[in-house]
């Protein structure tokens, strides 16, 4: 054994990652970052294109609180406005969750769950959605997007899903009122792990989402080293001992993992203690970007889409970010829940964007004559899915983590969790400190032992 103090190993150079190794750093922790691509940032990629249009992979919304943590808010424009809305016919559109209460079935519905108070398994997410919502609001509205984003019947997930909602309806509507009043967008339901309040907004960074990451990257002490995949992770059974990344073998105590939790099993040697999360999935996406001439052309910039449409929710983007399209100029984002293989995720390009021009007009009416090109996107790991089937073992993640000292598994598809880029930051920020404590720890007690093992063998 060396007896300098070994690295922490951080595996993924995505925003997970470079906020892991960020972190260490600020508690005096050395940390080298491995990313298997040929680039950092993964999902958080931005890109530009030659028509001067600006998106990200997927719609990110950060605040100004996060960027005020990394020392970016700056570099960012503040968002104009932002707001969600749910199609329910041609010219029903209510404004989401607020809206929602003006449909008198909704309401009605509500009010009988609450007064016959039916027996139901609130464990399951069909049952916990009719019995907090109501029967009506849950089968029109809520179980068919969840359904379309899982990929599995509401009956067979499980109603943890429903404790990722954060923001309770009478502080939904005091920020809402935040909006109009300060003419920005008050943050409402993207951040679990701080309070939302009337001064936290969304803004974006100068050069996109990508951007945070390149800053934090060139913040590091270490540059991230591309292009090396990890191959195994080598325990003695209760702790992490080393991990073989591209062919070389690395001494370590402690590994922050931002892997997707079922394919970090598959790198564990000298343990079985992840076998259990094997058959965690995720829900893979279908992301067709749609160029169109003209502005404002949704109801507003998200409008979730329960029924009549192949793609769960459609984002008009620059209706909040004006500046991430040519003027006079706009796009539209569809999404579809989809699986490596089946009928959607096997469409061609051509197919893709075909299925969205020819099924929009309810939305946008002469949707075939505004394109001026598409693009298209196939993610595979779009959201953790929270079956009922092993809801226990996610259970156990969540509360005790991998079950190997000194593996640590972060981020969204690292924690298996619906969480976006901010949460992932604060629970960084409050998870790092101990597992620093802990790999110093660890690297006196192995320092101490060699120190007697090399006395012993001189005498």
């Amino acid at each position: 054994m060396s007896t300098s103090t070994p690295p922490v190993i951080v595996l993924g150079g995505g925003i997970a990652g470079l906020l892991a190794a960020h972190e260490l750093g600020r508690n005096g922790v050395a940390a080298e970052v491995y990313e298997a691509g040929p680039r950092i940032a993964g999902m958080a990629a931005s890109h530009t294109d030659a028509d001067g249009f600006s998106y990200d992979v997927g719609a990110h919304f950060v605040t100004n609180r996060f960027m005020a943590a990394l020392g970016m808010r700056a570099n960012c424009r503040v968002l104009p406005r932002y707001g969600e809305v749910v199609h329910l016919s041609a010219k029903k559109h209510p404004v989401y969750p607020i809206g929602l209460l003006g449909v008198p079935r909704f309401v009605r519905s509500a009010v009988w769950e609450k007064v016959r108070r039916p027996k139901r398994d609130l464990s399951v997410a069909a049952d916990r959605f009719r019995h907090d919502y109501g029967r009506k609001l849950a089968d029109e509205v809520a179980l068919p997007l969840l359904e379309a984003w899982s990929g599995l019947p509401a009956d067979q997930l499980s109603a943890s899903v429903i404790d990722k909602i954060p923001t309770g309806l009478a502080q939904t509507i005091w920020l809402r009122m935040a909006q109009r009043m300060t003419k920005r967008a008050v943050m409402i339901g993207y951040c679990k792990e701080e309070p939302s309040a009337t001064g936290v907004f969304h803004v974006y960074p100068d050069g996109g989402i990508a951007a945070i990451c390149q800053h934090v990257a060139d913040g590091l002490a270490q540059p991230v080293q591309v292009g090396q995949p990890a191959e195994k992770i080598y325990t003695d059974g209760e702790r992490v001992v080393g991990v073989r990344i591209a062919g070389r073998d690395i001494e370590t105590n402690t590994v922050i993992s931002t892997l997707p939790i079922n394919r970090l099993t598959q790198l564990i040697e000298g343990s079985d203690r992840l076998d259990r999360f094997r058959r965690f999935q995720f829900r893979g996406l279908v992301l067709v970007n749609l160029k169109l001439t003209g502005r404002e052309l949704l109801p507003d910039v998200i409008v979730w889409t329960p029924h009549g449409f192949p793609y769960f929710r459609v984002t008009e983007a620059p209706m909040a970010m004006p500046w991430i399209a040519p003027v006079d100029k706009t796009m539209i984002l569809c999404e579809f829940g989809a699986q490596p293989g089946d009928e959607v995720w096997a469409m061609t390009d051509e197919e893709a964007v075909e299925r969205c021009v020819s099924t929009l007009d309810p939305l946008i009416p002469d949707v075939r004559s505004r394109l001026l090109g598409a693009s298209v996107l196939r993610q595979p790991l779009g959201y953790p899915v929270f079956a009922l089937d092993y809801e226990p073992d996610r259970a156990a993640l969540a509360a005790e983590g991998t079950g190997i000292a000194g593996l640590h598994s972060v981020g969204r598809n690292g924690e298996f969790d619906h969480i976006l880029m901010e949460d992932t930051f604060w629970r960084l920020r409050r998870r790092i400190p101990a597992i620093a404590r802990d790999h110093h720890r660890c690297s006196v007690v192995a320092s101490s032992i060699e120190g007697v093992h090399n006395e012993h063998s001189t005498a």
